[in-house]
């Protein structure tokens, strides 16, 4: 099926600011609580967010095979799990309804109350039940720079690194949207020249910037995803900040990785951006060297032009953005990654989360941490209101943006913020 919905030439009928992150081309996916109290899915234009589940009561999507509940619940699980046609067929006729050229709904002005809402006018939720997520260490400076500070610039990459995408399987029920505040989590450390570990708050809690991918219903226990295949079965992106303690990770993950210092929270932006919408932006990936085993070998472009930035805001004060960085650094592509993930035979479900890693890019003002900005506490950053930060202090807000932009189009994720408070 076409993809109509990505017509650069298209304009809506609904106002779009010029910089707007969510111009007709976008079409992304959320739920959100309505101003009756009811949970929709919907999608968003400009500044208007749009009842799907009204717009579908009304008969807007008539010709496409959905029931009648698909957009009547508090996930978008459902919807995922229909798979591609379905994602792109909804997609065309949501651009189809608000072409400036088209007056179907435009000159309803019953059913556009009915549809219609501003933002301050809805509270956005989790967009996906997530069942289970994976989060992946993908970014070979980020890998690099870690290994260099704790093993030195020899040892950096650990032997399998340049061979496979490294994963973890972490916690979905901490998976948290944006503007939900996270607590300094508590667990033990082990202090500079101590020889036994205490407990009380993490003294080192971080960011960490990255991606994450929503896939669909996509293979059986036993049967892996080809990697030709892979990106049928991955709906969509959305900003990622992977919450870290790095002196509680430092002293409990040998020998089995990441516990309590990373299942606190991680925040994502609460809309979804599709793979359909993404397409203008793909680039070449970064060149593996050695060449990767066959069933991580693919052909075109797989990785997408993304710029993304991070702020550091402490209360009362104004933002400092501290890291500009870019998806297209990924040296492990979202394909791979996948491929990888299935090919022992692992089983994929709608609403599964595979977050990035960490994305650092090759300049220091590109890396995606404050392990890495402030190279372990060494060299505290400055923000603007003359307050230094080795890591994130209490009440201090961290923001995630991100958008691609080409030719003058501009397909953005909004953002997602996260305001860090005291332990209890």
């Amino acid at each position: 099926m076409p993809n109509f919905a990505n017509n650069p030439d298209r304009s809506s009928w609904l106002h779009v600011d010029t910089h707007s992150d969510f111009p007709i081309q976008n079409i992304p996916f959320g739920v959100f609580l309505t101003r009756d109290d009811i949970i929709t899915i919907g999608t968003r234009i400009g500044d208007t967010a749009i009842d799907l589940g009204a717009l579908h009561q009304l008969g807007y999507f008539d010709g496409i095979p959905l029931t009648e509940d698909i957009f009547l619940q508090d996930n978008l699980n459902d919807f995922i799990a229909d798979g591609r046609k379905t994602w792109r067929a909804v997609r065309n006729r949501i651009a189809e309804l608000f072409d400036d050229n088209n007056s179907t709904l435009k000159s309803n002005v019953k059913h556009k109350e009915i549809v219609l809402f501003r933002l301050d006018e809805i509270e956005m939720q989790l967009p996906v039940q997530v069942g289970d997520y994976t989060d992946f260490y993908a970014s070979k400076e980020h890998a690099t720079n870690v290994g260099i500070m704790f093993r030195g610039k020899e040892n950096a990459l650990m032997p399998n690194w340049l061979h496979l995408p490294v994963g973890y399987h972490g916690r979905s029920s901490s998976i948290i949207t944006s503007d939900i505040p996270v607590r300094r989590p508590k667990g033990q450390t082990l202090p500079a020249g101590a020889e036994s570990p205490v407990f009380g708050p993490s003294k080192a809690v971080d960011f960490e910037l990255e991606m994450a991918f929503i896939t669909t219903d996509a293979n059986d226990l036993g049967y892996p995803i080809p990697i030709e295949e892979a990106e049928d079965y991955i709906f969509g992106l959305v900003l990622f900040n992977d919450w870290s303690a790095r002196d509680i990770q430092r002293w409990e993950y040998v020998p089995l990785g990441p516990f309590l210092g990373k299942n606190f929270a991680s925040s994502i932006s609460p809309w979804i951006v599709t793979l359909d919408a993404l397409e203008p932006f793909r680039v070449e990936s970064p060149t593996q060297n050695p060449t990767p085993l066959d069933y991580l070998q693919y052909q075109g472009k797989k990785s997408f032009d993304i710029n993304l930035e991070v702020a550091i805001k402490p209360e009362n004060n104004k933002e400092t953005v501290v890291s500009r960085s870019n998806f297209k650094y990924m040296y492990w592509n979202m394909a791979q990654q996948l491929a990888h993930h299935t090919v022992n035979g692992c089983p994929v479900n709608a609403g599964d989360m595979m977050g990035s890693g960490t994305i650092s890019g090759p300049t220091p003002d590109s890396y995606g941490s404050m392990l890495e900005l402030s190279w372990k506490g060494e060299k505290p950053l400055l923000l603007s209101d003359g307050s230094e930060r080795k890591f994130i202090n209490d009440n201090d807000t961290v923001i995630l943006r991100g958008h691609s932009e080409k030719n003058g189009l501009r397909i953005g994720f909004g953002e997602v913020k996260t305001k860090l408070l005291p332990s209890v």
